[in-house]
């Protein structure tokens, strides 16, 4: 299987490409790889995958391409592939609009934790994909995280908003958090390491078990505490509206992308 990575030394083809080398899935001669800065004598330790002259030489040694460029760079790529699996890293790129590079379209939705090998990456396939090519995905896919397939293209724009975002609504919590230890006139590093323990530390009794989100506020709350009574006082201010906003307008953001211009 000779994959194609478009936007090979970006945040998330680069991120692919490593994992795809890494865990052996794709040996180095079958990856072929094309970016604007043109070849490195070096990709994560590898001196010997291809480097492509254009989209059509790519297109050429490629049985998947994966496309990991920003949504205004798909319309230049003039990609034509007819016949080939087309994986879309792009957001706000809709699949009409990819179908008209002639592939069996897959849009995906991965995040920034692809970078460690944890990215909950959803995808979504169009008519014509079959069961093998699905094998495909999650084969590819595994080598960055995780992955589900959704029911619906309309899906991929909650994706986008949601786990899509990565580490952003996190840090946004620990600016706030550590900005408001900082006020109090605690040291600049303990604040940080503060609002880290927090963010990331308490986040990891929730792994692998997040189903329990909702028992472990609930216990809190019952413990009548000083951590109830944050949650109290977040809640009275708007706490939870707020994350329903951000995802409402991160999600009216996907959806307008992906409609193009009016």
């Amino acid at each position: 299987m000779r994959i194609g990575i478009i936007g090979a030394t970006g945040w998330l083809g680069s991120a692919l490409g490593a994992g795809l080398l890494s865990r052996g899935i794709v040996q180095p001669g079958d990856l072929a790889l094309l970016n604007r800065s043109g070849p490195r004598p070096d990709y994560h330790g590898h001196a010997d995958v291809v480097w492509a002259r254009d989209v059509a030489d790519l297109v050429a040694q490629s049985d998947v391409i994966v496309v990991s460029v920003r949504p205004e760079d798909w319309p230049e790529l003039a990609l034509r592939a007819e016949g080939r699996l087309i994986l879309s890293l792009m957001a706000g790129v809709n699949a009409r609009e990819l179908a008209r590079c002639g592939g069996r379209i897959v849009r995906v939705m991965p995040n920034a934790a692809a970078e460690i090998g944890a990215s909950y990456s959803p995808f979504w396939s169009a008519e014509g994909v079959t069961d093998t090519d699905r094998d495909t995905v999650r084969h590819l896919l595994s080598a960055i995280g995780t992955t589900d397939e959704l029911s619906s293209e309309a899906e991929i724009d909650l994706m986008t908003a949601l786990p899509g975002s990565g580490a952003a609504y996190p840090a946004l919590m620990a600016v706030a958090m550590a900005g408001f230890m900082r006020a109090q006139g605690v040291a600049d590093a303990i604040a940080w390491r503060a609002a880290e323990a927090a963010v990331v530390g308490g986040a990891r009794l929730l792994e692998r078990r997040i189903t329990e989100a909702p028992a472990l506020v609930a216990a809190y709350r019952d413990y009548r505490g000083t951590t109830a009574a944050g949650l109290e006082a977040a809640e009275a201010a708007g706490f939870s509206r707020a994350v329903v906003a951000a995802l409402e307008a991160a999600t009216e953001k996907a959806r307008r992308m992906a409609e193009g211009p009016a």
